[in-house]
């Protein structure tokens, strides 16, 4: 059983949401992400997001697109994503999750990414922009490195598409709450509750829920029908507004709390 799986069983049988934040490698730097990841562990997450920079990141919103912009001038790399997780992996036992498009680790190398993501300690691999139809090797890869396959759904995924991700993933399913890019919303839409029902109809995995969840009290409206929410632009908009500051992680770990917390 994998450390996520393991994770999912914990929560099951305590009877609580997860909480899982999302950061990006490099951003502000290194050296701060590796703080972040030990802070946010402290904090009450569940499961770690961390982000590999692109490019061209099409699913994110402007808050995480920034971000990306910020560690690719800083020169991050998948290699250095991993390195930061392999650093922190002696400080902490939290699953982590690699959150990235495929172009930089189709260029990292499939098998070498699954062998390396493996011995850094990471857990379990989403890749946005990989449809299962197209994943067979991928996920082997993954599969034969103890490594969970993480697949997103969203509420215009078809039925069929939906049968093909649930043969594919491990861990858990990530629902997108709403059409479009990552970023805060001031409500859950009934978008995402339908599809987390959707998604049960054909799989027994946990579902986590992420996209536009950006405050504690949305994170317990998600509870409510998910298993876990995932929050990504709130945290690392509050990284930027922070930038280099003495507080950054402390500040980062309160407000960590807070979405953590049952009540």
């Amino acid at each position: 059983m994998s450390r996520i799986q393991q994770k999912f069983h914990e929560l099951k049988r305590s009877g609580r949401g997860g909480f899982i934040p999302f950061i990006t490698a490099g951003d502000p730097d290194l050296a701060t992400t590796e703080r972040l990841l030990i802070e946010l562990a402290n904090a009450g997450a569940d499961i770690i997001e961390l982000g590999v920079p692109f490019s061209d990141p099409v699913a994110d919103g402007e808050v995480i697109q920034r971000a990306s912009e910020r560690a690719l001038r800083n020169g991050v790399t998948v290699h250095d994503a991993l390195t930061c997780a392999k650093n922190v992996r002696k400080h902490i036992d939290v699953p982590l999750l690699l959150f990235s498009y495929f172009n930089p680790l189709l260029q990292f190398g499939q098998e070498r990414l699954a062998v390396t993501a493996s011995e850094a300690g990471i857990d379990g691999v989403l890749v946005t922009d990989l449809v299962p139809e197209e994943a067979q090797s991928w996920t082997q890869n993954l599969l034969q490195n103890q490594l969970d396959p993480i697949f997103l759904a969203a509420p215009t995924t078809s039925d069929k598409r939906l049968a093909r991700i649930a043969q594919h993933a491990r861990g858990f399913i990530y629902a997108v709450s709403r059409a479009g890019v990552t970023g805060e919303r001031d409500q859950i839409t009934r978008d995402a509750e339908a599809l987390v029902k959707r998604i049960r109809s054909v799989s027994d995995l946990p579902v986590a829920v992420g996209f536009g969840i950006s405050t504690p009290e949305q994170v317990r409206a998600v509870w409510r029908f998910a298993d876990a929410a995932v929050v990504g632009s709130a945290i690392v908009k509050q990284i930027e507004k922070l930038g280099n500051s003495t507080d950054l992680v402390k500040h980062i770990g309160t407000f960590a709390q807070s979405l953590a917390a049952e009540t």
